[in-house]
């Protein structure tokens, strides 16, 4: 482990990403992956729910500062990809040297994926027959219709944005296909250094231009800030608590600079000088706080099972929000004739704080009966796939 020393900042690099979550930076993880998740469906729910506040001539205060709170969805994202760089990144860099290293991995990503969106997918559906949106008669195998067969499956393999839309007008899912293809990249980047052979690195660093070409240009640009999250998760700051504070400053600084000089703050290459202005302090904080969980303040402590249950189901809450939205807007108009709330009406508010409650809920019985089991189904594949290579063995040693 090598060391850069100043008198109140030394920076290590480490050998193995540290993963264990009585820690300190694994507890803020887990709260940023749940407030994340958190701030996209509050964010879309109001935009959704509410005009716009420009649409407002006097909008009243306590609805300017609904819409300021929720009005960093795309930051949100960008601190996913940071995480997923960081949990998913570093556990490969981990295990890189372990026998069926990749093959283990890519059953991690699969079954992380798909024991959400499978269910979710099959949601959409079924929301969209209840609010007429969908029906058998529209199911064909077009590339531009959402709720096609070829659509349902492109979503799965991270082709939405790419070659076909987002399933069921699911906006949400576009960072998904971002996701999927960073799981992709990654691997290929590590055997284009890491290879055993010549041809294994030249095929690998092939297939990661080709793929870095071929796909939209922020998708390839943000493949970067996956990448710091990875890199982070093998540094360790040592540091003062004003310098750690002013890391977690400098970021909440630039987070509210970009939002109040940008209007429409999507992902593209021409900002990703901006979201980096957050995402570096916001890193180099999260490693600055690798030490144990009992050694930190105590709000720290008592907040851990909270944000570990907001954390746990943030995935499948940040998949399904959307057509649950489309969902209670549609009751909204068959019960009560209106599918929108007013903004100068203080008991509207008490109405958008009770459909995010139930969106919550909701979220949470489909993570009981479906990502919850991901690793139980994780641990049968990879059975599964270790008596497939035992059996010719076996049967060889019965010939002789």
């Amino acid at each position: 482990m090598c060391s850069m020393r100043t008198p109140s900042f030394r920076l290590h690099w480490q050998r193995q990403s540290q993963v264990d979550t009585r820690s300190a930076h694994s507890f803020l993880i887990s709260l940023l992956r749940g407030l994340a998740a958190l701030q996209v469906a509050a964010a879309h729910l109001r935009s959704e729910m509410f005009p716009g506040l420009r649409e407002l001539a006097d909008p009243p205060l306590y609805y300017q500062i609904l819409a300021f709170a929720t009005a960093f969805s795309h930051q949100a994202v960008v601190v996913f990809f940071l995480i997923s760089g960081w949990l998913v990144g570093g556990s490969l860099l981990n295990k890189l040297d372990q026998p069926g290293a990749m093959t283990a991995y890519a059953i991690d990503r699969a079954t992380r994926l798909w024991t959400v969106l499978v269910p979710a997918l099959c949601l959409m559906l079924a929301v969209g027959a209840v609010t007429g949106t969908v029906s058998l008669a529209q199911a064909d195998f077009s590339a531009a219709n959402d709720y096609s067969a070829v659509s349902f499956i492109g979503n799965l393999l991270g082709l939405q944005t790419v070659l076909v839309p987002t399933f069921a007008d699911n906006y949400a899912l576009w960072s998904l296909s971002n996701e999927t293809w960073y799981y992709l990249q990654f691997p290929l980047l590590l055997v284009v250094f890491t290879g055993r052979t010549r041809l294994s690195q030249l095929v690998a660093a092939t297939v990661l231009v080709l793929t870095a070409v071929g796909l939209p240009a922020s998708m390839t640009v943000y493949f970067a800030l996956w990448l710091l999250g990875a890199l982070f998760s093998r540094a360790r700051i040592d540091c003062t608590t004003a310098v750690r504070a002013a890391l977690l400053l400098a970021a909440a600084a630039a987070l509210v600079f970009l939002r109040a000089t940008e209007g429409n703050d999507d992902l593209n290459p021409g900002l990703f000088v901006k979201h980096l202005m957050y995402s570096l302090p916001l890193l180099a904080f999260l490693a600055s706080m690798q030490r144990p969980l009992a050694a930190s303040p105590g709000w720290m402590r008592v907040l851990a099972p909270a944000t570990h249950l907001l954390s746990e189901f943030s995935f499948t809450l940040y998949v399904i929000h959307v057509p649950l939205i489309k969902l209670l807007r549609h009751l909204g108009m068959q019960e009560f004739g209106r599918n929108r709330l007013v903004a100068n009406q203080p008991a509207d508010f008490a109405i958008y704080f009770g459909m995010l409650l139930a969106i919550m809920a909701a979220a949470y019985l489909s993570y009981l009966l479906f990502e919850s089991h991901t690793f139980r189904i994780r641990r049968l594949l990879k059975n599964a796939l270790r008596s497939q290579t035992r059996r010719p063995a076996i049967v060889s040693a019965s010939l002789k």
